[in-house]
């Protein structure tokens, strides 16, 4: 196993991207600007190395990035009603950048910025530690964040993703990764035959806006039921009308049972490969990529609509403004650690 390290001059700005490889084969790169995951190598049926997320060609065009690929994204991951929200009888305003809310954190968010960068190898796994310090006040967010990232993959094709933060006043903090995935393989098809199995038997209620109205609904009866197993497809021809605000596909969050240790599980029947997903975070955005552009210009080709379903596992920031859902406060000198591991295999 080892750690690769590149520069890379990016419109004037000098990048570092990592590559981690273990004894497999299997590699994971990233960037230290905005953590983007850019290429995930993972093996199919016949033993074949492909790419497994969607990555721009050119990396001028992370610099904007609007689809968010591969990134991480905070302080808040989602979308905060309104733009506001209160804490301790105050009230904290966030930049408006979709309709009248606050996506993902802003700008500068945790997108945005280069991280610092630690690699480190050892016996069991290689990897590299990110930290980003977060000013009070940074994008309206009240208090002095300390965050940690740290990426890290072993030999049993484990690809490990740790959230640390460190607070010194009440806020708001719920981070998560923006990696689209499609098990095809190089963009060979799109994720519309992909079959996901979710242990979560609730989701919540969006408007047409996408915000949250408050209600948790019941999966039972519906194509949001992922218990046993569905292919995405059934919600992108769904006459729900919660597929219909999405549009024609998923872009909800949905509330794990805990009722087992892996959440969700991704396959491709065609290609034989399975991605297993084990998190300590309380729920998961799945977005189906319903709003994705044709003709962007990625590693294996251009893109179009349905080409990569990203599973967000964060918490709800409707927590803000409802309640019953998983919180995303977080109190002065409270540690925040959450873990979610990606693991690569094949269908048995």
């Amino acid at each position: 196993m080892q750690v690769k390290t590149e520069e890379l001059n990016v419109s004037g700005q000098t990048w570092k991207q990592f590559t981690l490889q273990n004894d497999q084969g299997m590699e994971v790169s990233f960037l230290d600007f905005g953590g983007i995951i850019t290429n995930i190598l993972a093996p199919d049926k016949n033993n074949q190395l492909e790419n497994v997320v969607l990555g721009y060609k050119n990396y001028e065009d992370y610099l904007d990035n609007p689809n968010f690929f591969g990134a991480l994204v905070g302080r808040v991951a989602g979308r905060i009603q309104g733009a506001q929200f209160e804490l301790e009888d105050n009230t904290y305003n966030v930049p408006v950048n979709e309709n009248e809310s606050h996506l993902h954190g802003g700008a500068p968010g945790f997108h945005k910025v280069i991280w610092g960068s630690k690699p480190f190898e050892n016996s069991n796994e290689v990897g590299v530690k990110l930290s980003h310090f977060s000013p009070d006040g940074e994008n309206g967010y009240p208090g002095n964040l300390k965050m940690n990232v740290t990426y890290a993959l072993n030999n049993d094709n484990e690809f490990s993703i740790t959230y640390e933060g460190d607070v010194d006043q009440t806020s708001v903090l719920t981070a998560t990764n923006h990696s689209y995935f499609n098990l095809s393989g190089g963009l060979k098809d799109t994720i519309l035959n992909h079959t996901i199995t979710m242990d979560s038997s609730k989701f919540v209620e969006l408007d047409e806006k996408l915000i949250p109205t408050g209600e948790i609904l019941a999966v039972d009866g519906t194509v949001f039921d992922f218990r046993e197993g569905r292919k995405i497809q059934d919600g992108t021809t769904s006459d729900h009308q919660q597929n219909a605000v999405a549009p024609d596909g998923y872009d909800h969050f949905f509330i794990f049972d805990d009722n087992q240790k892996e959440k969700i599980t991704l396959e491709d029947e065609a290609s034989g490969r399975k991605m297993t997903v084990t998190t300590e975070q309380p729920g998961v955005v799945m977005y189906t990529s319903n709003n994705l552009a044709d003709g962007l210009e990625l590693l294996e080709g251009s893109s179009k609509r349905y080409h990569g379903v990203c599973l967000e596992t964060q918490a709800s920031p409707a927590s803000i403004h409802h309640e019953g859902f998983p919180s995303v406060i977080i109190q002065k000198d409270e540690k925040y650690a959450k873990k979610t591991t990606f693991a690569f295999g094949l269908i048995e």
